[in-house]
């Protein structure tokens, strides 16, 4: 009998950035490491984390997570003046950076940070190629969804 496997991943996410799956098309997700500071793993460790108003860009053949709100610790950083917002570079493969490069290049085509987690002892944050939705997207997206509801409801009673 083949066992289920279960899912771990709901304990180890620090950070969900669910606007950005309302507002954009997510074709391609990667995962990229994050150079942080001590006094940045110990608030991740914490789960002071917000990716809310972040983004990525990449500048001179690197990626950089741009607007990501990592809240210090008031007794991890006594020695550090600590910078909640600062620039935190990525850390991919070459060839992912280059692929993720010529797809950003192409009209239409951005990087949206999606979830920060835990895997194993590092932390990592899921990147998503992303092409943006048009307002009538998001009305057709939430019509779909209202649907879908509305047949399940419809199901359970004629049940």
């Amino acid at each position: 009998m083949a066992s289920k496997k279960k899912n771990k991943d709901s304990g180890n996410v620090i950070a969900v950035n669910r606007r950005a799956r309302h507002d954009y098309f997510i074709e391609e997700t990667y995962e990229a490491g994050l150079a942080l500071e001590g006094w940045e793993v110990k608030s991740l460790r914490a789960g002071r984390a917000s990716l809310a108003e972040s983004y990525v860009l990449i500048k001179d053949g690197e990626a950089w997570l741009f607007g990501a709100h990592i809240t210090p610790l008031p007794s991890a950083s006594t020695h550090v003046q600590a910078d909640p917002t600062r620039t935190r570079k990525l850390l991919l493969h070459k060839q992912e950076l280059h692929k993720l490069i010529g797809q950003v290049e192409r009209r239409g085509y951005t990087l949206v940070p999606l979830k920060l987690y835990w895997k194993k002892n590092w932390v990592k944050l899921e990147i998503g190629l992303a092409k943006g939705k048009k307002l009538y997207d998001k009305r057709a997206v939430e019509r779909e969804r209202d649907w879908q509801r509305e047949k399940q409801r419809l199901v359970k009673q004629t049940r």
